[in-house]
């Protein structure tokens, strides 16, 4: 994970990145990273609501752990809240992937059941494959989620003058 803090014109830096497996190594890793730069109010911990901090001789900084900041995993799982509960094919996607995971004819690897999941879930759209991005343009996926909103809000709060 390049970082360029030392960029002349950089005044706000936004990190998005996935949580993976272990959000606390993680968040270890990112916290050492940004020490070397000189940054010193790092929480322990990721604040669910994502951490933003400005050091008056520092770029103002934020950093997001995908899906939550509380939970393992990446951006695929993060979209999967954006689907609307009420949605029919969501139950059916995931049924499907428990199908073909239990016969153990998936070519994915367990680890990215959730990239398997939205992809299916997107690929069985009126416009297939549509990009996730897209999909949340087009409204497929709601941006009024809780978590949507927590992440607006950290993107409005670190983006804002």
């Amino acid at each position: 994970m390049p970082i360029k803090l030392k960029e002349e014109n950089l005044i706000t830096l936004g990190i998005v990145i996935d949580a993976d497996k272990d959000i606390t190594a993680r968040w270890q890793a990112i916290t050492n990273k940004l020490q070397n730069f000189g940054y010193q109010n790092i929480p322990k911990i990721p604040p669910e609501t994502g951490w933003i901090d400005t050091q008056s001789e520092l770029p103002k900084i934020g950093v997001w752990l995908m899906p939550d900041n509380k939970l393992p995993g990446m951006l695929e799982d993060f979209v999967t809240y954006l689907i609307p509960s009420e949605d029919k094919l969501k139950k059916k996607a995931e049924a499907i992937l428990k199908e073909i995971e239990t016969e153990k004819i998936n070519l994915y690897s367990l680890t990215h059941h959730q990239k398997a999941f939205i992809h299916t879930w997107l690929a069985w759209q009126e416009k297939p494959g549509m990009p996730m991005g897209q999909a949340i343009t087009a409204k497929l996926l709601s941006n009024n989620s809780k978590i949507a909103n927590i992440f607006i809000t950290w993107l409005n709060n670190l983006f804002e003058n």
